[in-house]
């Protein structure tokens, strides 16, 4: 049944949606690495898609930019549409000098300046980390098809424009992979709904040095990553 954000019919998702932020993203993923992709969803134009690869049911959909709007995309898949893993594919940026431009980086799990989470666990801190047995598929998969990737914690924060350069030392100082605007609120909503979530991400910038893709370079990351969560998207029984 749809819902006041997406128009698709009930079993038009697969129980598999992988997530980028981008629409246009979504469409561009199903239409290259997707075989028989229809269009499922266009309200507000956050587009989704439902194709084969491999022979694997798989969705796409973007679930745009902040935890708020990735948040409530989950929540209406799991609940009204039965989704039961997402997989987050998108760009972060780092702050350790290890961690690269291309690189790809797993969350393990998300620390956060936003208060969603804590909001909703009785105002204390809630430990938001994603499916162990989907970051061990992802970290397997990379290994077989010889792509490098980090594991470990992310920062998700609620501000993007944001130049606080005590904060950046202390995520330096604490290991901190990948600085994003949704893990934590994803991984937050599939641990209360009884789902399961993976954030994959590709380093675009280091906010430290002020490196950045080109948007050439960000296509040419962007296929590792996809290789990646497809793979790791045929694991899933």
């Amino acid at each position: 049944m749809p819902t006041p954000h997406i128009n698709s019919n009930k079993n038009d998702f697969s129980d598999i949606v992988l997530m980028p932020g981008d629409p246009l993203r979504a469409k561009y993923i199903a239409e290259n690495y997707l075989n028989n992709s229809n269009q499922i969803n266009n309200v507000r134009l956050m587009l989704a898609y439902t194709g084969f690869y491999k022979n694997k049911k798989v969705s796409v959909m973007s679930h745009g930019i902040g935890i708020p709007s990735a948040a409530l995309y989950i929540r209406e898949l799991i609940v009204e549409y039965n989704v039961k893993h997402i997989i987050r594919i998108g760009t972060c940026g780092a702050v350790r000098n290890d961690i690269k431009l291309r690189d790809i980086v797993i969350s393990m799990g998300a620390c956060t300046d936003s208060k969603f989470n804590r909001i909703k666990f009785n105002n204390h801190d809630f430990a938001a980390i994603g499916n162990f047995n989907m970051i061990r598929s992802a970290v397997d998969a990379a290994k077989n098809i010889n792509i490098e990737v980090h594991v470990g914690n992310f920062f998700t924060t609620d501000s993007f424009y944001n130049n606080d350069q005590k904060m950046l030392k202390i995520l330096n100082q604490y290991n901190i992979l990948g600085v994003d605007m949704e893990t934590a609120g994803i991984y937050g909503v599939t641990s209360e709904l009884n789902a399961e979530a993976l954030s994959i991400c590709t380093v675009s910038d280091h906010l430290i040095n002020k490196d950045k893709l080109s948007s050439k370079d960000r296509e040419s990351s962007f296929h590792d990553m996809m290789h990646i969560a497809l793979e790791t998207a045929l694991t899933i029984k």
